[in-house]
């Protein structure tokens, strides 16, 4: 079992940032993708930016530019930095964690950008 332990998520103004993070523990992988998704009622769940263990990257282009996706080290903690966010960008953002034949998500935390 992997764990995802979530954090950075809250009220911000359009132009503003956050920072999320998410913690994998437990039985993880050296080899992954790590990623985070977002979700808003009556939407479906969509990619907004992923990373492999050796660095490559996966962006959603509405957020190409304003977003940045980086890991640990270690390759158990990834980042989302934030950047001029829009209130399009609302939603509940889940962090997820692949590995091999396994999908685990996260809770989610909410962002919220007010106008």
């Amino acid at each position: 079992q992997v764990r995802l332990v979530e954090s950075g998520g809250g009220l911000v103004q359009a132009g503003g940032s956050l920072r999320l993070s998410c913690a994998a523990s437990g039985s993880t992988s050296s080899i992954n993708t790590m990623g985070w998704y977002r979700q808003t009622p009556g939407k479906q769940r969509e990619l907004v930016a992923s990373i492999s263990s050796g660095g490559s990257t996966d962006y959603d282009d509405s957020v190409k530019g304003r977003f940045t996706i980086s890991r640990d080290n270690a390759e158990n903690t990834v980042y989302l930095q934030m950047n001029s966010l829009k209130p399009e960008d609302t939603a509940v953002y889940f962090c997820n964690y692949k590995a091999w034949f396994y999908n685990y998500w996260g809770q989610g935390t909410q962002v919220t950008v007010s106008s």
